[in-house]
């Protein structure tokens, strides 16, 4: 049987320190992407990460289970990423660090595929942190509007807005870039 975060939740609650290992374990991947996405440094994620899990280990209690406990993970992810950017006294996100590129593709391909990425995190670091955020939480992260709204504690209304004006802008600023080229 598997268990519910909810229940696993209580189960680390009521002493069984080994149940916050699944938790862990079941969020980790999501956690992380996340982070990396936001902060761009793959070590300043992870860094993150780890910030992220100790938080939410030692707010277990706090968890009310109002709720998904997702949702109240995603929160507690974006306001340590929010205070790592606000640590690096910027507001923009360094996205200069690249996935690694599948070694079966040609050395042109690679180069392509990586100044395709290059122009994309620079017009997504250009984006206002509100948008960022909600573009990497849709795109990148799968959510629905309303758990992004539950999240972020705004109208669904004004997620869709974020999230469509956002898109916008990264349009524009990739075509800009395409034209300069």
């Amino acid at each position: 049987m598997e268990w519910t975060d909810e229940q696993i939740v209580q189960r680390t609650l009521n002493g069984e320190v080994d149940a916050f290992g699944i938790l862990v374990r079941r969020w980790e991947k999501k956690v992380y992407g996340l982070a990396y996405r936001m902060l761009g440094h793959y070590e300043d994620a992870r860094d993150t990460t780890q910030e992220i899990f100790l938080t939410v280990y030692r707010n277990l209690r706090k968890f009310r289970g109002d709720a998904k406990f997702s949702s109240w993970l995603y929160r507690i992810a974006l306001n340590c990423c929010h205070n790592r950017l606000r640590e690096r006294a910027l507001q923009t996100v360094p996205l200069d660090e690249s996935p690694p590129v599948p070694v079966d593709a040609s050395a042109h391909s690679q180069v392509e595929r990586q100044q395709k990425i290059e122009r994309v995190r620079r017009a997504l670091r250009a984006l206002p942190y509100e948008m960022r955020q909600v573009i990497i939480m849709k795109e990148y992260e799968g959510l629905t509007f309303k758990e992004i709204a539950d999240i972020l504690n705004i109208p669904v209304s004004t997620a869709k807005t974020r999230l469509y004006t956002g898109l916008d802008q990264l349009r524009e600023r990739l075509l800009a870039v395409k034209d300069a080229l």
